[in-house]
């Protein structure tokens, strides 16, 4: 995402911020590259914030957090300077899904899973249906026959049928048989950020180019596929939690002057870098 500056009397107002951060730097003792070296930021934008040259130093966030650092560095007091950078708000990235499914799709595939399911359903619990009706149906007469005891013949009588036994009854359970068992989704080969304070955000994808660029508020939540991100980086460490794959990470054991920068490894697998 691209960001642009207010127009011109934007930059007017803006006229004399350089020259502060020079002359105190310079009355400091300190040169570029120690100011480069402490606030851990390359020499090129110390000298792009000192000769006021906003359009090399990208959004509209990073030049006000980048003029803050250095007023601080060099004990100027840093409410003037805020107040001067009056630019315009950044909008956030609109991500579009590469992965839509179409609703007609979609309803297909549902219909289709559960006609398989009822279709297995009826295949296992008809056949049970059937060999229990003809089990019940049976003829009660020779079941009672082959069930009837015969008592002995005694002193030339003859043989008398005992008692018929009651007959036996035979209950089959006509439960549908379970479904079977669905495996358990993967885990989410996402990566998720969600913000408890307000921080900003630069995403880089595989093929080089600036993914997201923005800044999260107070309670946002973004979500970026892992086989899409090369790397990010991370402003303000401090409220931001991290997911990647499913498992949590800890920001602040990667950062840096409260910045974290994280890079995706071609495995998938999400590594610190410094």
């Amino acid at each position: 995402m691209s960001s642009q500056f207010a127009p011109d009397s934007t930059h007017q107002a803006l006229a004399g911020c350089g020259a502060r951060l020079r002359d105190a730097r310079l009355a400091a003792g300190l040169s570029i590259d120690d100011v480069a070296t402490r606030l851990r930021m390359p020499a090129r934008v110390v000298q792009s914030l000192e000769a006021e040259d906003w359009s090399r130093l990208g959004a509209p966030v990073f030049v006000r957090g980048q003029v803050r650092s250095y007023s601080r560095l060099l004990g100027l007091t840093t409410a003037p300077m805020m107040a001067a950078l009056n630019i315009e708000p950044v909008e956030p990235t609109r991500l579009v899904s590469r992965t839509h499914t179409p609703k007609a799709q979609w309803w297909a595939e549902q219909i289709g899973r559960r006609l398989v399911y009822i279709v297995l359903t009826l295949s296992l619990a008809i056949p049970a249906w059937v060999a229990t009706r003809q089990h019940l149906n049976g003829t009660p007469a020779t079941i009672a026959a082959l069930d009837t005891p015969v008592m002995p013949v005694a002193h030339g009588k003859p043989a008398v049928p005992a008692v018929p036994a009651a007959p036996r009854t035979v209950v089959a359970s006509m439960a549908p048989m379970g479904a079977a068992v669905q495996p358990e989704p993967a885990p989410s080969a996402d990566i998720v950020l969600r913000a408890t304070g307000q921080s900003w955000l630069e995403v880089i994808a595989r093929d080089g180019n600036v993914l997201d660029k923005t800044m999260l508020a107070d309670g946002a939540e973004k979500r970026y596929p892992m086989d899409q991100v090369q790397r990010l980086t991370i402003g303000n460490a401090t409220v931001v939690q991290m997911q990647a794959g499913g498992r949590p990470m800890n920001v602040m054991e990667h950062a840096r002057a409260n910045v974290a920068r994280f890079a995706v490894s071609s495995d998938g697998s999400l590594a610190a870098q410094d």
